[in-house]
C-alpha cells in the first residue's frame, strides 16, 4: 500500500496518537469479539496506521542522516 492511499486522518496523527490507536484495535481484535466485518475494517486501519508510522520512521531517519552529513562536512 503506497502512502498516498492513507486516509487523512490517519496521515494527520503524531507517532503517539498513531500508537495509542494500534493499541487500541490490537485489543479489540484480541478480544474475538468483532464480526467480520468490524475485525476486516479495523485490521485495514491498522495496516494503514503502521504505513504512517513507517513513513514517519522513514522521514526522521532521513532528516537525521541529513543533519549527520552537515555536520561532517562542516569540521572539513
Amino acid at each position: 500500500m503506497k502512502i498516498k492511499n492513507i486516509p487523512a486522518d490517519i496521515k494527520s496523527k503524531s507517532l503517539k496518537e498513531a500508537r495509542d490507536e494500534i493499541n487500541k484495535i490490537l485489543v479489540k481484535l484480541e478480544s474475538n469479539i468483532l464480526d467480520i466485518e468490524s475485525t476486516e475494517r479495523e485490521f485495514k486501519r491498522l495496516v494503514n496506521l503502521n504505513k504512517h508510522i513507517e513513513s514517519l520512521f522513514r522521514e526522521k531517519s532521513k532528516d537525521l542522516s541529513n543533519n549527520k552529513e552537515f555536520k561532517i562536512n562542516d569540521e572539513r
